[in-house]
Formats: C-alpha cells, structure tokens, sequence
C-alpha cells in the first residue's frame, strides 16, 4: 500500500513535478476559491477561465508553444474581458453576470476556433484539459511564482476583500479601498487561471479554484477554517487524481477534478456544517 502511494513520486521526476505543481495551485487557490464564493463569483471565475484560450491562442499561433507568450496573452485576454464585461455592464441594461457569459462563450468559441485552424486535435485537447503530467521547470516556476504573489497580495488585501464580500456598504462608508482592492482581487484570479491553464487546461483550472471551496464549506463556520479546509482538499483531491491517472491510466485533469467532485459530493451529504445530514439532525432536535 504505501509504495502503491509513494512509490509513483519516489520512481518519476515528472510526477514529482506534477505534485509541486498541485501543491502551489492549492495554497493559492484556497483563498481566491472561498472568497469567490464568499462574493458568489464562483461562476465568475467559469467564465474567465474560458476568456484566457483566445489570448493563449494567438500566442500559440505567432510563437508556438511558448510559456511566457502564452502567459502573457492569456493575462491580457482575461483582464480585457473583465474591463470589457465592466464597462458594458455600466453602459448598457445588462448586468456584470450576463456580459462577462457572453463574452466568455465568445471567447471559448474564437479561442477554439484559432487553435483549431492553427494545430492539431492534439494541441486542441492541451488547450482545453491541460498536462500537468508534462509540467517542465519553466513552468513550475512560473506557477510557483504566481502562487507566491497572489499569497502575499491577498495577505495585504484580506480584510478588505472580506468586507467588501460581507458588507460593501460599510465597507465603502470607513473606506475607499473596496474598488482598488476588488481590481487587485481580478488580477490574482486571472493570473492562477493562466497558472492553472497551464496544468489543467481553460475547462478545468477553475476546478481547482471553485470545488474546494465549496466543499469547506461544509466543514467549517469561519472564513479562516474554509481557507484551510480548502486548501487541504485541493492538495488530497490533486494527489488522489495524480495517483489514480498513474495507476489507471485515465487522463490526469480529469481525474483530479473528479476526485474533487466526489469530496464535495460527499460532504454535501455528510459534512458536519450544513449539509444534508447535519440538516436533518438539527430538525430531529428541534422537533425532539
């Protein structure tokens, strides 16, 4: 059993590759993915995700397969649509949640569409569902990189990022830093999209954001404790899919984002805040 769990990250460096990468996504991940629900931005960060692949698609078509004009194109495609998304919603009767879909659906649909005419089924599915397997140095510094920025910008923005997810309308009477804070807060979230894509592809990077946050949320009751609690089941979720990919063969993004699916599935029924049976007891308590 153990060297069934350890032996994998023992034998191959591409797996212990895969694993520090895991790990950096989930230290940052955790606190972008609670205070995306806590704002209930959660589809947000879906639609994002998929505003990216245009941007990494046209770096992909002038310059190949490279990490920092991808990056830098993917940065640049998200952070337009989310000023894109602002303005139209400001400009218009459309609200903020209508716009940035729309655009999205645009988005996944041109970025597609470029990658398609410009590679092969091959790159398509590399775009779309990742290869944290193929992760080189390069790029686990850059994702590690990524994920040591958006910890310290959220260490200097959490209270207000709090606050303005809680009560905006306190926050705006004792200061003026909810819209500053909240362009910061975009700008971490697009770029671990882009560190994400990077492993798991546009559909499945804002997995790793999204599910264990809602899945801490039925085990904790305090915003400190969900951060934790998500970070833990982001890492236990990512090693179970690394291994279950090793041993079964089955596509590794995938498998990870399964492996969260089942957590939250689990704790939607089981967890001890909330879910469906601490529900049903809390009734038979009040009914006893």
């Amino acid at each position: 059993m153990i060297d069934w769990l350890v032996g994998p990250f023992v034998e191959f460096a591409f797996m212990r590759r895969a694993l520090a990468g895991i790990l950096a996504l989930s230290l940052a991940g955790a606190p972008l993915g609670v205070l995306l629900m806590l704002r209930r931005m959660s589809l947000t960060g879906d639609g994002l995700s998929h505003a990216i692949l245009p941007g990494t698609a046209i770096a992909y078509a002038l310059f190949g397969l490279s990490l920092w004009h991808m990056t830098v194109g993917g940065f640049l495609a998200g952070g337009a649509i989310v000023l894109a998304a602002g303005v139209m919603a400001r400009a218009t009767v459309l609200k903020e949640d209508a716009t940035l879909a729309s655009f999205y659906l645009i988005s996944l649909a041109l970025g597609v569409l470029i990658v398609s005419l410009r590679g092969s089924n091959v790159d398509l599915m590399h775009f779309l569902f990742g290869s944290v397997l193929a992760l080189d140095d390069p790029t686990l510094t850059l994702v590690a990189a990524i994920a040591s920025l958006t910890l310290f910008g959220l260490a200097l923005l959490w209270r207000p990022l709090v606050l303005d997810g809680v009560d905006p309308g306190f926050l705006r009477t004792v200061s003026r830093s909810g819209a500053p804070s909240y362009f910061a807060f975009m700008i971490l979230l697009v770029l671990n999209l882009v560190a994400g894509f990077h492993a798991l592809g546009t559909l499945l990077a804002v997995g790793f954001l999204v599910l264990p946050a809602v899945t801490a949320r039925f085990w904790a009751r305090d915003l400190n404790g969900m951060v934790l609690v998500a970070g833990i089941v982001a890492l236990g979720g990512g090693v179970a899919g690394l291994l279950t990919s090793y041993h079964a063969s089955v596509p590794t993004g995938p498998a990870m984002i399964l492996m969260l699916g089942v957590a939250f599935l689990l704790s939607v029924f089981l967890g001890p805040v909330g879910s469906v049976l601490a529900t049903h007891r809390a009734g038979r308590h009040r009914t006893g």
